[in-house]
């Protein structure tokens, strides 16, 4: 019998934002999108402040300096 064996990653590689969503893209290639409301200091950013962010812990979060915002990518799934 064979046995596929899948491998997930929740660590992000990509990020981006498109009208009122938050797209992840994760290691494995899946893409997660979570609306931008739940994240007020994001909802309530100009665009300038939304893409100044970096990836930390290699991919295990995102951090906004301007904002002072941190979001667990782990959170997210």
């Amino acid at each position: 019998m064979n046995t596929l064996t899948i491998h997930k990653s929740n660590l992000a590689n990509g990020l981006w934002f498109a009208e009122d969503k938050m797209y992840v893209r994760l290691e494995d290639g899946r893409e997660i999108a979570v609306p931008v409301e739940w994240f007020p200091a994001l909802r309530d950013a100009s665009p300038r402040q939304r893409e100044n962010w970096r990836f930390i812990g290699g991919g295990e979060g995102i951090h906004w300096e301007d904002l002072d915002e941190d979001i667990l990518v782990e959170g997210l799934l």
